[in-house]
């Protein structure tokens, strides 16, 4: 059940950036009573949701914005002018991609922050001021020597009722709703009474506390929370890999692993599988291997989950290659089940590089369509399937008529009922959550076991 406003703390908030952070942020906020307006220069994203519809793909996301926009509380805009006129803060959920040498890739921010900085020039302000609070992941050191300074230099003398913060999200596509909820975390970086009281003011309605840190400390807590979750997947595999060569099953190894929660903590992403990625994982272990050789440190742990990471992809294209399979079933494309993002999917890469090698595939994910995919996220899978149409089939079992072999990531009943009805000759599961059933056929492969 969505938690609801509590009364006297309805704002107005402008949001911009409308990919997974913002969207799920805004749709949320709409939800717990305040007045919303995203931003975003997609003329695509900002038509979807004022029709009533996310611009991404995340469970119940559709129903909350449709209720949203139809109350009134949520609206979408590409003009950052219009939007803050009396808004009291503003949430910047912009992309932070990687630079090809592995830095965070700031222009989207520091053209966002330039844009909210020339409205509030022009926009009748609040009367208790304004707050920019950055939630997109930033190296340590961006809101001070980056938002700040520029926020400055555009408004001039009128700075002076504008303060900025860090808030850092945890919000895990395809449980994004779950988790803006009940986040595991709610910290605000910043010096400003002001800003902590607009900030604490903004999620009163979740009923839980607002830690008030160090800016530095919320830019930089993000970045900690994502370096050991890749690397817990990575651990994982690595521990899983070997495994399977002794002829142990690593899922029970670590389903007994995870019993220790003194110890060995939760069992959050310790479970065997396939390779991590998305937009997330990735780009923020490169931002944190670039910033440790800029500034002179050794990480060669977090070096090394990449490397092991590759490995896993690499591993699961050697087996296709030795099978002597031509044709190939890929069930599964986004990086996580239930969302529609293709970015750093390593299924994607698995396609690529099949496709690279002559294999045919076909591929079905039930939620991926392409004439919804938008921004970064189409730029992505573009660059690595641009024929993406012509590979997905609308029905799992026209993905298997003719496969050699079946790599499979994907749970959905659907896709289990094909498998059933019409077994593969070569099985490899990537998740180890397919049933003893589909276990026991003579192809069945584990990708750790």
């Amino acid at each position: 059940m969505e938690p609801v406003s509590r009364k006297g703390t309805r704002m107005k908030v402008v949001v911009v950036g409308l990919g997974y952070v913002g969207t799920v942020t805004a749709a949320c906020l709409a939800s717990g009573g305040h007045d919303v307006w995203g931003v975003d220069i997609d003329p695509a994203k900002v038509d979807d949701l004022n029709r009533g519809r996310s611009p991404v793909a995340e469970p119940g996301l559709d129903a909350m914005v449709a209720r949203a926009v139809a109350d009134g509380a949520l609206h979408a805009t590409s003009s950052c002018a219009q939007a803050l006129d009396q808004a009291e803060i503003s949430l910047v959920c912009v992309g932070t991609p990687s630079t090809p040498r592995g830095a965070t890739d700031l222009s989207y921010l520091r053209r966002a922050v330039a844009e909210i900085a020339a409205a509030l020039r022009t926009a009748e302000r609040a009367p208790g001021g304004h707050s920019v609070v950055i939630r997109s992941t930033v190296p340590p050191g961006t809101v001070d020597e980056i938002v700040a300074p520029a926020l400055a230099e555009i408004l001039g003398e009128a700075a002076e009722p504008t303060g900025v913060a860090m808030c850092p999200e945890f919000l895990r596509e395809g449980c994004g709703i779950a988790d803006f909820y009940a986040p595991p975390l709610l910290v605000a970086g910043t010096s400003d009474a002001r800003v902590a009281t607009s900030v604490r003011r903004l999620f009163a309605f979740l009923d839980q506390p607002v830690q008030l840190v160090d800016v530095r400390i919320a830019e930089a807590l993000k970045y900690a929370c994502n370096a050991f979750h890749a690397t817990k997947v990575a651990f994982t595999n690595e521990v899983a890999r070997l495994f399977r060569l002794l002829d142990v099953d690593s899922r029970q190894v670590m389903s007994l692993f995870c019993e220790d929660q003194v110890l060995n903590i939760s069992p959050s992403y310790l479970r065997p599988g396939f390779a991590f990625g998305g937009s997330c994982l990735p780009k923020d272990l490169r931002s944190l291997l670039h910033l440790a050789r800029v500034s002179g440190a050794d990480l060669p742990l977090l070096a090394a989950t990449l490397a092991t990471n590759e490995l896993t992809v690499s591993d699961v294209v050697d087996r296709v290659v030795a099978s002597g399979a031509r044709t190939v079933a890929l069930f599964g494309l986004s990086f996580k089940m239930n969302t529609d993002d293709l970015r750093e999917s390593p299924y994607v890469e698995v396609a690529e590089r099949l496709i690279g090698k002559g294999f045919e595939v076909r591929i079905y994910d039930q939620v991926v369509n392409p004439a919804r995919l938008v921004g970064a996220n189409l730029r992505y899978v573009e660059s690595k399937l641009p024929h993406l149409s012509r590979l997905l089939a609308r029905e799992p079992a026209d993905v298997l008529a003719g496969a050699d072999v079946a790599i499979v990531s994907a749970t959905s009943p659907p896709v289990l009922d094909a498998l059933r009805a019409r077994p593969p000759r070569r099985l490899i599961d990537l998740c180890g959550q397919l049933g003893a059933e589909l276990e026991a056929l003579p192809g069945y492969e584990g990708i750790g076991w």
